[in-house]
């Protein structure tokens, strides 16, 4: 494995660890120690897709699962995954979602 699929590999972890605060790519940037520019493309060439996607998706799947599993409010999540408002998750939600996992009440 080379020195930046081992990157790649410590920032997935850590963004898989810190699903919950708010991930700005700046941040992971920063985490990681590489420039924005840099890390996306590294991200890109080793995962096939972009940073703030595989941030984006990773929420919303662990949204999707409280939303079907938990009697937590939907403003609790969007909350809990670092989004701004209700309003926004429910944008970004519910065009990945199948109907049937949808709870948006």
């Amino acid at each position: 494995m080379t020195i930046s699929a081992q990157v790649i590999d410590t920032i997935v972890e850590w963004i898989d660890d810190n699903l919950n605060q708010p991930l700005r790519i700046d941040d992971i940037a920063r985490h990681a120690g590489y420039s924005k520019w840099h890390l996306q493309r590294l991200f890109m060439q080793y995962k096939g897709e972009s940073l703030g996607r595989y941030v984006r998706e990773r929420k919303l799947k662990l949204a999707a699962r409280d939303l079907l599993d938990t009697d937590q409010k939907v403003y609790d999540i969007c909350l809990k995954y670092g989004f701004d408002s209700q309003q926004t998750f429910t944008r970004i939600f519910t065009p990945h979602v199948q109907p049937a996992a949808r709870r948006l009440s």
